[in-house]
């Protein structure tokens, strides 16, 4: 039958609550270790059981070097600082266009959220095909670098 309370009510008021003489349970020392204390020596034939993976590393993590980051940017965002581009000489004008290299503004992708109200050349490694439709639709164009 399971139990429904805990024994240590029934010894409440007792002098040493189940614990045989007083001077056994002094110290932190009669606790035995609290969490994962004693894996490799006092709990070491629960670690084998239950918990065999616990020590020891697996698999591997790919250099950071590796991994190819996306700093995006949205169109709308473009569209609504191209002018300040322009007066700033991160982007210039051609033929009625603003031309702008998001590479040197510290972006590598181009995302197609928000509208585009001018004609825009871009330039990026990287353009999602929204924004690809979008652009080309307001009359500018995508160099992909």
């Amino acid at each position: 039958m399971i139990r429904r309370t805990r024994k240590i009510r029934k010894m409440r008021g007792s002098r040493t609550v189940g614990g045989g003489s007083s001077k056994k349970r002094r110290g932190a020392g009669h606790r035995g270790g609290r969490g994962n204390s004693g894996l490799h020596k006092s709990k070491w034939t629960w670690t084998v059981k239950f918990d065999p993976k616990h020590f020891g590393k697996y698999g591997f993590k790919r250099p950071q070097r590796s991994i190819f980051k996306f700093a995006p940017v949205n169109l709308d965002y473009l569209d609504e600082k191209s002018e300040e581009f322009v007066k700033q000489g991160l982007a210039a004008n051609k033929n009625g266009a603003i031309e702008i290299d998001i590479t040197d503004l510290g972006y590598n992708k181009v995302l197609g959220k928000g509208k585009v109200s001018k004609p825009l050349i871009i330039k990026s490694p990287k353009f999602s095909s929204l924004a690809i439709q979008k652009i080309e639709e307001a009359g500018g164009e995508v160099v992909i670098l």
